[in-house]
């Protein structure tokens, strides 16, 4: 779905969001019981074919932060477990105020797998990630707001969906390439050195700067309207 989205070029901003009574309520844990086709195995050979499915549930997910468009995710009522892991991809998180969170794995006896121990860190401060971790606590909406998980709350899942939407309209109106460069330049700035993120910066725009989008925009401000740039 991911790959079809970042694919596209008329899809210029993502909304995640569910659409039943929860938003998600995390992994099946019928899957958690065993490895399908390794019944009988030799334990080394199991223990390849569990890394191997883990790596793939890791895959999954990720394909939502490579994904070059911005995702916005729409969270109302549950996101536990799974989902937790899933809206740490996005780039931005909004919540109705009766969503809430938590690390569930801890739990059922296992270690969270497939990303929120390698991305929350990089959300909230290390001891709250740490804490919600180890505790598998749930995070009410506003404690989630006030740690900076959450960008903002809604009253209820109508003005959550309706908000996010006006705000992926209003992303969707910028320059396409400037958004998905935005979105290169935070994710690796996130992940290496002031200086090296400088360096890629300036590679990045000597190549990929459109002139024709700038002239646009430039045109667009000094005429006072809205900008009109192509796909």
């Amino acid at each position: 779905c991911f790959e079809w989205l970042d694919a596209e070029p008329s899809v210029r901003a993502i909304i995640l969001a569910g659409k039943g009574k929860h938003f998600c309520a995390g992994i099946d844990l019928a899957m958690l019981a065993a490895t399908p086709g390794t019944e009988g195995m030799e334990p080394s050979r199991r223990a390849e074919a569990f890394r191997i499915n883990v790596l793939k549930l890791q895959d999954n997910l990720s394909a939502i932060e490579k994904c070059r468009k911005p995702v916005l995710a729409a969270i109302h009522n549950t996101c536990i477990g799974g989902a937790l892991d899933m809206v740490t991809c996005a780039d931005m998180r909004y919540a109705s105020a009766d969503a809430w969170f938590s690390i569930r794995e801890i739990d059922l006896g296992m270690t969270a797998d497939v990303g929120t121990l390698q991305r929350l860190p990089k959300l909230v401060p290390y001891a709250i990630a740490a804490e919600l971790a180890y505790t598998g606590r749930n995070v009410h909406a506003a404690e989630a707001r006030e740690m900076g998980l959450i960008n903002q709350v809604f009253d209820d899942r109508d003005a959550l969906l309706a908000g996010v939407r006006a705000l992926a309209a209003q992303i969707a109106s910028k320059a396409p390439l400037a958004v998905r460069g935005t979105k290169a330049m935070l994710q690796y700035t996130r992940d290496h050195t002031v200086s090296e993120s400088l360096d890629y910066m300036a590679t990045w725009n000597a190549s990929m700067l459109s002139e024709q989008d700038l002239k646009e925009g430039l045109m667009a401000q000094m005429e006072k309207r809205a900008a009109n740039f192509e796909d």
